[in-house]
């Protein structure tokens, strides 16, 4: 089932749906609710990109800033991004800053634990 969202009541309905979903907790949801949790989140997502103006003016064009914009939107630092990663806290570092080119096992790392999309991965790499 897809969802239209079409006022902003509807979108503050929805959200409220979504957060006693997420209050349930993800191993007390069943199949039913975490399929209805997904589609909910895709039609407020994309309610707040195309009409609050959410989303973001500039697509991150590197893996560096896909990084950024992920610490940013999850609120962690560095180190703790690099804890997720499984990976050194200075390899992290230099990646960013571009002094080191990624290697197999970090765009591994970030397409298991991050999602990242592989063809954004392998189209900047």
């Amino acid at each position: 089932m897809e969802y239209q969202i079409t006022s902003e009541k509807h979108y503050h309905e929805l959200m409220i749906l979504i957060y006693d979903l997420m209050d349930k907790g993800e191993a007390n949801l069943t199949d039913s609710e975490i399929e209805k949790l997904r589609t909910l989140t895709l039609a407020t997502e994309k309610f707040e990109d195309e009409v609050l103006g959410l989303k973001p003016v500039k697509q991150p064009e590197s893996i560096p800033e896909v990084l950024e914009l992920f610490m940013f939107e999850n609120k962690i630092s560095q180190a703790k991004l690099a804890d997720e990663l499984g990976m050194g806290k200075p390899k992290l570092s230099q990646i960013l800053t571009g002094k080191r080119k990624p290697d197999i096992t970090f765009l591994k790392a970030i397409y298991d634990k991050l999602k990242i999309d592989p063809k954004f991965i392998l189209d900047h790499i």
